[in-house]
């Protein structure tokens, strides 16, 4: 049986295009088939041809025919090959590849030799007569898929679990019930004892103005619910990641600031830095997704960027603006002023 004489009254292929260089080099055709089928089968891909008259196939991989368990995938149909259930659901598909002409991709679970295995089958009419059909084999992947679903289902509970025990040890502490840090009174009052500490001593400190970045728009439907996850996980970060000198408090609705006492600039933004990938690599879970932690971060230092206390404030915020502005989940110095 020819197959390629079901393409003989198909349009002339366009410039370019793969069909116009296989009518062109036809002694090639059947060489570069060969080496296709070399290049997929590595990748758990498998072609097969289906008549359409009879549901038969004509042609098959290798691969397909230990698939089904050492069948002959050639001469055979799908009733032979697997149960019926599946066979209605496989003839369905084919059916409207055939109908609509096009390319249809469609997912098969398919019980085999006992086993339960799932693929993606990738087909299209070849002429009136055949079907081709590319079949991955996707098991292995949803399995993994299915063990990570349950190891962040694990890891959502258990961060639950700690939130709980934090927020009723802190209670009456005057620390936020979200993130677990000192309030906005609590950095202010920090901030003035810093500056006044540092200009006595002739000493540095960092100020850090921190802003969570909008969800991804795949996750923005889980509402306040995800912002409060996202809360307690920052609270959980700065405080792993502050000494006990240092003070990080909540100042807004998801705004963050970190006093950083005795801390240069060049310091400061290393160790922020630190703190952004430490983030970005956070596991933190809503309803079985992992919604990351992306940060954008202003640094200042006292007295080098300001001597003030609204001047420092303003130096760092607008730079945590600038990282925003460039896309967020990065580190910005503010700006030192030079003075003539």
């Amino acid at each position: 049986m020819d197959i390629s004489a079901a393409s003989h009254d198909e349009e002339t292929p366009q410039p370019g295009s793969l069909a116009l260089w296989l009518r062109t080099h036809a002694e090639l055709a059947q060489g570069l088939a060969v080496k296709l089928l070399s290049l997929t089968e590595p990748l758990n891909t498998f072609a097969a041809i289906k008549a359409v008259s009879n549901g038969r196939y004509v042609f098959a991989s290798g691969g397909l025919d230990q698939l089904f368990a050492n069948k002959p995938v050639v001469g055979s149909n799908d009733n032979d090959l697997m149960r019926s259930e599946d066979v209605v659901a496989m003839r369905r598909v084919e059916q409207a590849v055939m109908a609509q002409d096009s390319v249809v991709v469609s997912e098969h679970r398919l019980e085999l030799a006992g086993r339960r295995r799932e693929f993606t089958v990738t087909r299209t009419p070849v002429g009136k007569e055949f079907l081709l059909s590319v079949w991955h084999e996707r098991t292995e992947e949803r399995h993994r898929e299915s063990h990570l679903q349950r190891a962040l289902l694990q890891i959502e509970q258990q961060q639950k679990a700690l939130e709980q025990i934090r927020r009723e040890l802190q209670q009456g502490s005057g620390r936020d019930d979200m993130s677990g840090l000192y309030l906005r009174p609590q950095f202010d009052d920090q901030l003035l004892r810093e500056i006044d500490l540092s200009t006595r001593e002739h000493r540095e400190f960092a100020l850090v103005i921190i802003a969570l970045d909008p969800l991804p728009a795949t996750m923005e439907a889980l509402g306040e619910a995800a912002q409060e996850r996202l809360l307690e996980g920052m609270g959980r970060m700065l405080r792993a990641n502050t000494r006990a000198m240092d003070a990080a408090c909540r100042i807004g609705e998801s705004q963050f600031a970190v006093l950083l006492s005795g801390v240069g600039l060049a310091t400061a933004h290393a160790r922020m830095e630190q703190l952004r990938r430490q983030c970005t690599a956070q596991i933190i879970v809503m309803n079985g997704q992992d919604m990351g932690l992306s940060l954008s971060m202003g640094v200042s230092s006292f007295p080098h960027t300001a001597s003030k206390q609204d001047e420092l404030q303003a130096a760092s915020e607008a730079a945590v603006r600038e990282a925003q502005r460039r896309g967020g989940n990065q580190v910005v110095l503010a700006s030192i002023p030079f003075e003539l």
